[in-house]
């Protein structure tokens, strides 16, 4: 079988799927044509109102397929319930197809050879024709159980290969796409039978395979072993060790009637929207009442709309918008079909609700028709760039000469390049982490002499948070976050403890994975140390509440939890369950604020939430998760552009020559307030470059460590490199830095002091951009001078 979705489709109406070894790839698809039918094997699906069906295939056999047949007249007749297999010697009669020449002896082949058709499967209305099941037996060595497996696969028809090696037997599938794999998990001397699973399973045909586990029988004074081993190596099912014809015969038979035939429905239904995709004429699947479940006119790809005059410009796409309740036959509807379709049209575009967006093209269009033939070709240019969705990101040139800008842009501001592979990246979660070797606090006037001395300068931008770090044995989130927390009276807005604030932070900070070089509780704890800095500055004071403040620093402190040290671009290219969930977008930042809520509100012991009004709840809620999305780089222009446009132009033109430090401007308050949050998180969680040179430094080596250790992985795994530049043999880290900092940071940060003032931020900007470029005009790649080391 290993039905892939590669359509043709007849003039009948019947529709095949081309089999996946007519093509290099498992996963190729051929274009679709129109025509006779071709004889192809594979997956056949027609209708009953299908008037052809194509010869059968039940003559045309795979080549190297070996069907083997029993000798004897009737297998069932010497082999009953409990009964064993023929022996070795008994065997002689039938000829085994082995994977591999050098792993098994090849037996005189036997003359009667069996016909095994076809079998058929129905999904409502379609019938499917299925190939006989391919089965691979994966033994080392041939035993009794062997022989019980080979004589089931025999006596139901199946296809039947052996593999003695697990190179051999991935070989073997990787060629034939078996539907059932049965292996040996008995004796793990001959081989890993769990590794010889892993590896077939990083193979993408693989998908649609039931994989059977072969086990031991367990003594009467042993327990039985937990199936989930085996459930995690990517097994499906578990046998225990039975040597009898009939048994084998059984399980095998409940594979093919419940998994295999499920998987082959599945790569049917797949195969017949990839047709209807490809098909270039009008659809209709109806109800046997004949009420359309689906219609789909396909759009000309050719459409040279902008050569057309300008009231016929969109009149193509009028066919998508038919009242799909009023189409009930191909007869003598036709008429009043024509009639319902302009009319529906008029009542879209008699809409009253429009986006800002719409009002503004539709503003330009009407300006077109009166204009000059120059100044409707600049509008029509207009136009094209109005009607992308990216607005906000600039448009890269060519990067050649600077790989270090075009990586580290396109890793930062891409989710993936979307090329998946079999391979699943999934990391796990330290949420029940260990901190015995340091005491906890019960208040924060119970903190360490040490740890407190260092956090009386904690209002000051050069605080070091990585002396923190060590004193508190990679913990300064907690102790961080009771200072903070406790400055900015949240325990008192949000009517809860110090006890169960200290034991939320606990939690949050227990998620953080320390083995990252970077995203971990320290950068957590830097992002809250630079955001409770910004909340003291008078205009930001000035402009936010304290449900604000409190949304700002709950959001700083959980911004990244349970960050695996990879990017969006990484979890999307190898295919992570976190970018299937949160389908490739903002990947990371959803998962974030979703687990941050998750681990407050399931234990009452650390849900500082649990005593505020539901109200309050919602607002300080919604706050939170959008501070924590305007983290995401791919909108990272989009935000900084909105804030100039909307805080830092009004603020300049109403207060020209003022040093008014008060509100920049009262209208859309609300709308500026979640501005100035966004560019808050977004200026903390990057702030690195602004910090001190001997913490900027320390900063710029660990994310560069963690990127080296992306493209390692990626390279390991065989996954698209999203980064290339980042490779620890040839990177240069100035180079890096100079074009982080060219590229987002300096424009966010002028935007940022304008409307802050922080000339002390500036001014560290400027000092460590100096030492980058320094290094870099001495071609020099490390963090500092060989003499400074």
């Amino acid at each position: 079988m290993g039905c892939a979705p590669s359509i043709h489709v007849s003039q009948s109406g019947v529709i095949y799927c081309r089999d996946s070894d007519e093509s290099n790839s498992p996963r190729q698809t051929s274009s679709v044509s129109q025509g006779p039918a071709a004889p192809l094997h594979g997956l056949l699906v027609h209708t009953d109102a299908a008037d052809a069906v194509p010869p059968s295939r039940a003559s045309r056999r795979p080549l190297g397929a070996v069907r083997v047949r029993r000798a004897r007249a009737q297998l069932g007749s010497g082999s009953g319930a409990g009964s064993s297999v023929p022996s070795a010697t008994t065997c002689r009669g039938r000829r085994r197809h082995c994977c591999g020449s050098a792993e098994a002896e090849t037996q005189t082949s036997y003359t009667s050879v069996k016909q095994v058709s076809s079998a058929e499967v129905r999904i409502g209305p379609m019938r499917l024709t299925q190939d006989p099941i391919q089965v691979l037996l994966i033994f080392a060595k041939e035993d009794s159980q062997s022989d019980g497996f080979w004589w089931a696969c025999d006596r139901a028809g199946y296809r039947c290969n052996i593999a003695r090696t697990p190179e051999s037997a991935l070989e073997c599938f990787l060629d034939k796409h078996h539907e059932i794999i049965v292996i040996d998990h008995r004796q793990a001397q001959n081989f890993d039978a769990e590794a010889v699973c892993r590896s077939i399973r990083a193979t993408n045909p693989s998908e649609h395979t039931v994989i059977l586990a072969v086990v031991s029988q367990v003594s009467d004074d042993h327990e039985e072993a937990s199936v989930l081993p085996l459930l995690h190596a990517g097994f499906n099912r578990r046998f225990m060790e039975n040597s009898s014809i009939i048994a084998c015969y059984n399980e095998l038979i409940q594979i093919e009637h419940g998994e295999v035939r499920s998987q082959f429905k599945l790569r049917a239904c797949n195969s017949v929207f990839t047709a209807l995709d490809h098909c270039h004429e009008a659809i209709e699947i109806t109800s046997d009442d004949h009420v359309i479940q689906i219609h789909r006119i396909h759009r000309d790809s050719g459409d040279n709309s902008q050569t057309e005059p300008h009231s016929f410009r969109y009149k193509g796409r009028r066919k998508e918008s038919i009242d799909m309740k009023s189409v009930s036959s191909r007869g003598s509807d036709a008429p009043s079909l024509q009639n319902r379709r302009y009319p529906s049209m008029a009542r879209i575009h008699s809409m009253t609700i429009e986006a800002p967006i719409t009002k503004v093209i539709n503003i330009i269009n009407a300006a077109q028709e009166n204009s000059p033939v120059t100044v409707a070709e600049a509008l029509d240019r207009v136009l094209e760039i109005l009607r992308t969705t990216e607005l906000y990101s600039p448009q890269l040139g060519t990067k050649d000469e600077d790989p270090h800008t075009s990586d580290l842009v396109g890793g930062l501001m891409t989710d993936g390049l979307r090329r998946l592979s079999g391979n699943e990246y999934v990391f796990t979660k330290n949420v029940h982490q260990s901190h015995s070797h340091l005491t906890m606090p019960i208040t924060i006037n119970d903190v360490p002499p040490s740890i407190a001395q260092l956090l009386d300068n904690e209002e000051s931008w050069d605080f070091n948070i990585f002396e923190l770090e060590a004193v508190t044995h990679k913990r300064p989130l907690v102790y961080l976050g009771l200072k903070v927390f406790s400055r900015f009276g949240v325990c008192e807005f949000l009517n809860c403890t110090e006890t169960t604030l200290r034991a939320w932070l606990q939690v949050i900070e227990a998620n953080y994975h320390s083995s990252n070089a970077y995203h971990n509780s320290t950068h957590a704890a830097d992002v809250l140390h630079a955001t409770a800095f910004f909340l003291g500055k008078e205009r930001v004071k000035g402009s936010l509440d304290q449900l604000d403040e409190v949304a700002a620093l709950i959001a700083a402190t959980v911004h990244d939890v349970d960050h695996p040290g990879r990017t969006n671009s990484f979890l999307c290219n190898a295919g992570s369950e976190l970018a299937v969930l949160y389908n490739d977008t903002a990947v990371l930042e959803s998962h974030h604020t979703a687990l941050a809520f998750q681990l407050t509100v399931k234990d009452t012991k650390c849900n500082i939430f649990k005593n505020i009004d539901r109200n309050h709840y919602r607002t300080l809620r919604q706050a939170i998760i959008d501070m924590v999305l305007a983290t995401e780089m791919t909108k990272h222009f989009e935000h900084v552009n909105k804030f100039v446009n909307s805080i830092n132009k009004p603020m300049a033109a109403e207060g020209e020559g003022s040093d008014c430090e008060c509100n920049p401007t009262g209208k859309n308050f609300p709308e500026n307030q979640i501005l100035i949050k966004r560019m808050m998180i977004k200026c903390a969680d990057v702030a690195n470059p602004c910090r001190p040179l001997d913490l900027c430094i320390e900063w710029a080596g660990r994310i560069s460590e963690e990127y080296f250790a992306q493209t390692d992985e990626e390279k390991r795994q065989g996954l698209p490199v999203v980064m290339p530049v980042f490779d620890r043999n040839t990177c240069s880290i100035p180079k890096s830095q100079i074009s982080f900092i060219d590229y987002f940071i300096t424009d966010m940060f002028d935007a940022w002091d304008a409307f802050a003032h922080l000339p002390a931020l500036m001014q560290h900007l400027a000092d460590n951009y100096k030492h980058w470029k320094t290094l870099d005009d001495l071609k020099c790649k490390s963090l500092r001078l060989p003499s400074d080391c």
